[in-house]
């Protein structure tokens, strides 16, 4: 059995204490690699390292850097169905029909972050004094903490690696244990395009030892973290001091108006719930529906899952794997049942298939009439669901929203513009998409939590992402 090792000031090394974990594939449940289990005396090697190199790669030129950053585009494109092959077997999502398409984003992320870094302008500002001069501009802020999750292992690290290479900071980074695999073949990619030594150091192992350390190292200079909640306020507290980057948990609604398009909203609503099995933190967990078309929304949505074909993730007729881990499949089981007993209609699903012998397989399902106190309006399900509350009126449906403390992302379908435009405008998420699902983005726009809620702190996406990654320096200048 392979045995995969970490990778610090650009060298493969066993862990110090020698220990390793076990790697699993989702659909088969069989073991796929040992997996170095670092220590905090590992993250602290990995955390000098990137000090070390820190001195010297901020002084690169942003021209240099965009090189840098092209090349590692050029190599995660050459390796493509590698990666998504490894992604597959490791996080579970089909491979031709999503695996493919999350390597395509890494490189269209790094391509495009090379040409942002290098058209970001800064500004001259006027002063009173008409002797000085002042001028701001974008600074590394130095060694950055990185912790990803498993549900997009090479996006969402891409998400904080390319805007921190383009704004010239070094990184520790630590991944989700459950697909360490698909981290180690991205730093290979790394180390193929000519990263230099210490520029990023990849640790693996378990958040409360590795994750923390590097949080509270005092030579790491800011952390950047996607994750759950609850995850997310311990590092906020543990890292108190440090400028974050936090893309926290999400459950916003999706919002469908009596107007609606219901066949358009229904297509795109199943996308949202279902691709990537429903994990995604903007995926679609609530779907507020006004009354007079709720019966029609269920029928074309089970329309839509009928269509689903759940299955063995390399077949190219899947179109849903496996959840990732058994966790998150318990979190499923519990919030579905949890639902039940309060009176909600399971339509389909709710359950785990019969006709796997192994897999951490979950039914599409459709939950009617979800009741406000159950776990599916509270919680983040995290998984392949559809969970339908009625509502009557604007006023209801926007109160349901202000009672949730998830703020990330949300969807209003409804063919009355000036509506829903309004609407959108009170919505209290940092992103609200009119007549596409809750999971509509691209890397390059700006994206977060909202203040008041428990989704984040900052804004990932393109040049907003540099600039959050980047102290912005003054410079007066006095020419007396």
């Amino acid at each position: 059995m392979k045995r995969l090792k970490l990778f610090v000031n650009g060298q493969w090394t066993e862990p110090i204490d020698d220990q390793y974990f076990s790697a699993y594939n989702p659909a088969t449940e069989e073991v796929i690699a040992q997996v170095a289990q670092g220590s905090r005396k590992d993250a602290q090697r990995a955390v000098a390292s990137a000090k070390s190199a820190s001195r010297e790669f901020r002084e690169w030129s942003i021209w240099k850097r965009a090189e840098l950053l092209q090349r590692i585009a050029t190599v995660v494109e050459k390796r493509k169905e590698e990666l998504a092959y490894l992604l597959t077997i490791d996080q579970g999502k089909p491979y031709h029909t999503e695996a493919l398409r999350e390597v395509d984003s890494v490189v269209r992320a790094f391509s495009d972050a090379a040409e942002q870094i290098k058209w970001m302008e800064t500004s001259f500002i006027p002063t009173r004094d008409e002797k000085k001069r002042v001028y701001n501009y974008l600074a590394a802020k130095g060694v950055y903490a990185v912790i990803t999750p498993w549900n997009y292992p090479y996006m969402v690290p891409t998400e904080f690696l390319a805007p921190g290479l383009a704004a010239g900071n070094t990184i520790v980074w630590v991944p989700a244990p459950t697909t360490s695999v698909c981290a180690v073949k991205f730093a290979e990619c790394l180390e193929e395009a000519g990263v230099p030594p210490g520029v990023v150091n990849l640790i693996t192992g378990f958040g409360d030892e590795v994750g923390d350390e590097i949080v509270i190292h005092p030579n790491t200079d800011a952390i950047a973290f996607c994750g759950s909640t609850k995850t997310g306020q311990v590092i906020a507290s543990r890292g108190a001091g440090k400028p974050m980057l936090l893309e926290l948990g999400g459950n916003g609604p999706t919002i469908v108006l009596a107007d609606a398009n219901i066949e358009q909203a229904a297509q795109s609503i199943a996308k949202a719930c279902f691709t990537n099995a429903g994990q995604i933190c903007s995926s679609t967990e609530r779907i507020l529906v006004q009354k007079e078309v709720q019966d029609e929304l269920v029928e074309r949505l089970l329309e839509q899952v009928k269509s689903i074909i759940l299955g063995d993730p390399l077949d190219s007729k899947t179109t849903m794997g496996p959840l990732n881990n058994p966790p998150v499949v318990d979190k499923n089981i519990e919030h579905a049942e949890d639902s039940r007993k309060r009176g909600s209609t399971i339509v389909t699903g709710g359950k785990k298939p019969t006709h796997f012998e192994k897999g951490y397989y979950f039914e599409p399902t459709i939950i009617n009439n979800v009741k406000l106190d159950s776990l599916y309006n509270l919680d983040e399900t995290f998984g392949p669901v559809a969970p339908v509350i009625p509502f009557e009126s604007l006023d209801e449906a926007l109160e349901i929203t202000y009672q949730s403390k998830w703020g990330l992302s949300s969807a209003i379908f409804s063919q009355h513009l000036k509506t829903a435009l309004t609407f959108a405008e009170k919505m209290p998420t940092g992103l609200v998409n009119i007549n596409d699902n809750s999971d509509y983005w691209e890397p390059h726009l700006p994206f977060g939590g909202v203040a008041g809620k428990t989704s984040g702190l900052g804004r990932v996406g393109g040049k907003y992402a540099i600039r959050e990654m980047s102290d912005l320096k003054t410079i007066t200048i006095d020419l007396k």
